[in-house]
């Protein structure tokens, strides 16, 4: 068996289930404020947050420890437990706020890594609590390290292998053939409801207002559920599609993000109509205007 084949196992584990469920109600509960929640996606910053602050935490906690297996100065190691500890709150918030948007199999997964790493803070903090009494907590640092290195290990599964964080859509640029590709006849589309379409064999989703038209692909950027079965809100100037799956809101117009847990953009079409039938053409980047 591969080393990482017990970590395939834990997605499998429906014992994880019900307190997955527990939890989640409790963090999406905790996250009905719509602003706190782009906010700990990452929305602002285009990119998952947690990704982003936990290379900091973790590389503190793990400093730390190098620091202590080496023999150095318990000083330098105890301010980098502590920035490590200061970081945590928001790197620790981002992370259920991904996880409670996520698959059964990464919630699953992810349980885990949450509870592994709740045992290395502990660690860490009892290291500071007797280096406060005038001991050395080295051993605990060391502990707070290797159990770290399993946590970060559950974390990679969950990036890499399991995709949460991951961009969903942006292959699409890759996959559809260049050029305008035929999508449909403009007189078969439905007018004001988003319908599944294709731009060589790649998914779209094609919406028809009046004369206009809007083609986008149809995979979410989160987890890439199907956008054609989404709900379009707002007016004509500044309309949304929702993901039906966790609720991503993207502009129509440009495919960018309005609300996620989605942090990435969807991959937007140009659209014509030759001899009435609706022609697409992927555009290079998301917002970016027509070449």
């Amino acid at each position: 068996m591969q080393p990482f084949g017990q970590i395939e196992r834990l997605e499998r584990a429906e014992v994880l289930d019900r307190p997955a469920a527990v939890i989640r109600s409790t963090v999406q509960r905790l996250l009905s404020d719509r602003r706190v929640k782009d906010a700990l996606h990452g929305v602002w910053l285009g990119h998952p947050l947690h990704a982003a602050l936990v290379h900091v935490t973790l590389g503190s906690f793990l400093s730390a420890s190098m620091i202590d297996m080496a023999g150095g100065k318990q000083r330098y190691s105890s301010g980098l437990i502590a920035t490590g500890l200061v970081l945590t709150p928001p790197t620790v918030a981002a992370g259920w706020a991904d996880w409670s948007a996520s698959h059964p199999d990464q919630q699953r997964v992810g349980l885990v890594h949450a509870a592994t790493n709740g045992l290395a803070i502990t660690c860490y903090v009892g290291a500071l609590r007797r280096r406060a009494r005038g001991r050395r907590g080295r051993l605990l640092s060391l502990a707070g390290a290797a159990v770290s290195g399993v946590g970060a290990a559950l974390g990679g599964h969950l990036a890499y292998h399991l995709s949460l964080g991951a961009n969903h859509a942006d292959r699409v640029r890759d996959l559809v053939p260049p050029g305008w590709q035929p999508v449909a006849a403009l007189a078969d589309l439905p007018d004001g409801t988003p319908v599944r379409r294709a731009a060589g064999e790649v998914p779209v989703f094609v919406l028809r207002r009046g004369g206009e038209v809007t083609v986008l692909a149809d995979r979410c950027p989160h987890l890439a559920g199907p956008l054609s079965g989404g709900e379009v809100v707002g007016t004509d100037g500044d309309a949304h599609v929702v993901c039906p799956w966790h609720g991503s809101e993207f502009r129509l117009d440009d495919g960018c993000v309005v609300h996620g847990p989605a942090t990435a953009a969807v991959p937007r079409f140009e659209a014509r109509v030759v001899n009435g039938t609706l022609e697409a053409r992927i555009v290079a980047s998301a917002g970016a205007p027509p070449a």
